[in-house]
């Protein structure tokens, strides 16, 4: 009867795998040092040493983590069209509505292009929609005035280059469009009116239009108003339409007009203060 197996295989004393057993090796010369155990991951003759870990090095995701730099890492370029330079800034514009106001505003970087192009578009509007409220008569001459300081860094700024798309078109200047002439033309009046007036002013009072006439005694009037807001003109007395004589002026506070008479405003004296009494002249 055979004997079974022993539990480990045929060979219950052999060494792990990918060690060689002790004693002389049918291979290896007598007097030569033994050779390395050769593993299931360990390399062949000729072939690199493994990784440490897991005999494969894993390659790096990016081949070059840090290529070049930008040359442009510090100015992101324009938001719209993407060229540069480019400059950080704010575009302002208001419209008045009634009782009602609108504050707007266009921030982010901007090309020389497309910042004219945004402040031309935004003042223009603002010339004449922002004018239609009390307070926004008030606050458009801010909003533009403030627009200002975006338009000289737009100015100060090279001709854009390298953009993804093609730059906004500026177009004409603000004060060669229409709408200009909606600021233009009332500031114009307004400006112009100041002076005439002071000169109407002046010329009226000289030549004494809309003054009132100085009574003397024995002077005849027509009065071309009612007694509260009256209207003297001073006529000749044989005249058909002389309708009041002057008979005296009350210079002191105990004298007094008789019995009849009308009483003339103190504008009519020659010192603007006295009182004069009108008598019917027929």
């Amino acid at each position: 009867m055979a004997n079974p197996p022993p539990p480990h295989g045929p060979y219950p004393y052999a060494p792990p795998y990918g060690q060689q057993p002790p004693g002389p090796s049918p291979q290896r010369p007598a007097g030569t040092s033994p050779q390395p155990p050769v593993g299931p991951y360990d390399p062949q003759p000729g072939q690199p040493a493994p990784h440490p870990y897991d005999r494969q090095p894993h390659p790096h995701p990016y081949p070059h983590p840090f290529p070049h730099p930008q040359p442009y890492a510090a100015d992101p370029g324009c938001q719209f069209c993407g060229a540069r330079p480019a400059v950080q800034a704010t575009v302002r514009g208001h419209q008045g509505i009634l009782v009602l106001m609108r504050f707007l505003s266009r921030r982010g970087m901007f090309c020389r292009s497309c910042g004219l192009a945004t402040y031309r578009e935004m003042s223009a509007k603002t010339l004449w929609q922002g004018w239609w409220s009390p307070l926004s008569v008030a606050v458009t001459p801010i909003t533009l005035l403030m627009n200002l300081g975006p338009r000289g860094r737009f100015r100060k700024l090279a001709a854009p280059a390298g953009g993804f798309g093609p730059s906004l078109d500026p177009g004409r200047s603000l004060l060669r469009r229409p709408v200009a002439l909606l600021f233009l033309v009332p500031m114009a009046l307004v400006v112009l009116a100041v002076p005439t007036l002071f000169v109407l002013g002046a010329f009226v009072e000289g030549a004494g239009i809309g003054k009132a006439p100085t009574l003397a005694v024995g002077d005849c009037v027509r009065n071309e108003g009612d007694w509260q807001d009256q209207d003297l003109e001073i006529v000749d007395c044989g005249a058909a339409d002389a309708e009041y004589k002057v008979t005296r002026r009350l210079n002191t506070s105990q004298d007094a007009c008789v019995g009849g008479e009308m009483l003339a405003d103190a504008e009519y004296s020659p010192d603007r203060m006295t009182i004069s009494c009108l008598a019917p002249a027929r």
